[in-house]
Parts: structure tokens; sequence; C-alpha cells
């Protein structure tokens, strides 16, 4: 069977796009960054074009440190599994299965969504129910306290003031699963311990209708992670 099947597809669409080499279009897309755009010419005073964002995820060596495999061992996997066209789902479970994480863990969510992006079928974060985003901070705090702070009432109020958070599904102290008030979108947090009194949790906000909202939802969760994180480290700044 043919190796790099769809990874070599990929580079080639890039050099299509391009006109790089293939060693060149194959380097930009392993690092997950697109080249700045020129700057203005005095001739020219046309804008220059906004960079697409990378198809990859993040760069071949960090998913190779958080996963084991670079990009193309992904790529190779998940074709001889026959993973192309199948449901985002299916593709995240087999994968999330491999690495042995739960689906909506962030190195299963990078490779299934860098995967379909790369064969052309989604825009980033996009999903068959909608978008889905995710933000995570690492805290010197103990795993309990940090989940507590999402699945109490009273607790969350302190950092999440207006925001109605009805569990679905609880694992103290791991994983919870909530929806978010009456738009349709749920949101699962995961907190996974680091040794002593450290943990890291991961926010996954999904079903937004689209990429504009994804956006917005994003930093919204990056801020108010970084609120939760002063609050429990004692400053407690304000919400």
């Amino acid at each position: 069977m043919t190796r790099n099947r769809s990874f070599k597809r990929l580079v080639r669409t890039r050099m299509a796009r391009t006109g790089e080499s293939y060693t060149a279009a194959r380097a930009v897309l392993l690092a997950a960054r697109e080249p700045e755009p020129a700057p203005d010419s005095a001739i020219n005073s046309a804008p220059a074009a906004t960079p697409a964002a990378p198809v990859l995820a993040t760069s071949d060596e960090r998913i190779r440190e958080r996963t084991g495999r670079g990009w193309e061992e992904w790529f190779d996997l998940l074709d001889e599994a026959g993973m192309g066209g199948r449901p985002h789902r299916e593709v995240a479970r087999w994968v999330a299965e491999l690495l042995g994480v739960v689906p909506l863990a962030w190195p299963a969510q990078a490779v299934t969504g860098s995967y379909e992006r790369a064969r052309g079928g989604r825009a980033v974060g996009q999903h068959a129910d909608g978008f889905t985003v995710s933000a995570s901070r690492t805290l010197a705090v103990a795993p309990e306290r940090v989940f507590d702070a999402f699945v109490d009432a009273d607790a969350r109020a302190g950092w999440l003031p207006g925001v109605v958070l009805r569990a679905r599904t609880a694992t103290r102290p791991r994983s919870a699963r909530f929806d978010r008030g009456d738009d349709g979108t749920r949101v699962h947090v995961t907190v996974v311990p680091k040794g002593g009194d450290r943990c890291t949790v991961t926010v996954s906000h999904s079903r937004l209708p689209d990429a504009d909202e994804a956006a917005r939802a994003k930093q919204w969760w990056r801020e108010r992670l970084v609120v939760l994180v002063g609050r429990l480290a004692g400053g407690a700044p304000d919400a």
C-alpha cells in the first residue's frame, strides 16, 4: 500500500497554490505556520493578503512530543485504517483509543481535525454538529479544587457570573460535561493531574454555530481561565 497518500496530497495542493518545491511546501506544513505576507510595495499599494490558517493543528515537533508520532506517521495510520471520509466522532474515538485518552482531549482532536482539514472536509474547529474550541491552563492547584470550581454552582458563580451550566455527567476529579444555558452548546471539562498539587484543565466548548462565534468563545474561555487561576491561587481577580 502506498504510504503518505493524504499527506502527499496535502503537500501537492500547497505546491499548486504557492509554487513552492515539494521540500519547501512540506517544511511549511510541518511547522504549522504560514509565511508572513510580503510588505506592500511602493508600486502596488493593495493590502497584503492575510495568511491562511495552518492546516495542521500544531507543529510536527509538538505533536510528536504529545503523541509519540509525527504528522506523516499519523496520516499513514489513519489512511491505512480507512478513516478517510468517516464521521468525525468515529475518527476521534479511534485516535483516542490509540492514545489512551478521551475523544475530546486535545491530542485526539488535534490529530482528527488536522486529518479532516488535510482531506478538504472541514474548516478549523468544524465538526458535524458545529464548531468546537478549547482552552487549557496548568495550575499549581490540586485537581479536586479545579473540578469543584466547575461543578459547584456557588464556586462557579465567582468566576463565571451569569453562566448557567447544567451537569450531564461528572467523574470527580477528572471530567464533567454540561449543557450551557439554552443555546444548545455543550461544555466538556477535563482535569489531568500533573503530580503533587498541579494539574492541567481543558475546557472544550462544542456545537457553536459558526466560526465567528467559535473565535469569541475561545477568547472568552481563555480569559475566564485566567480569572480562575487567580481565584484559586488566592489573588481573586475581578470576574
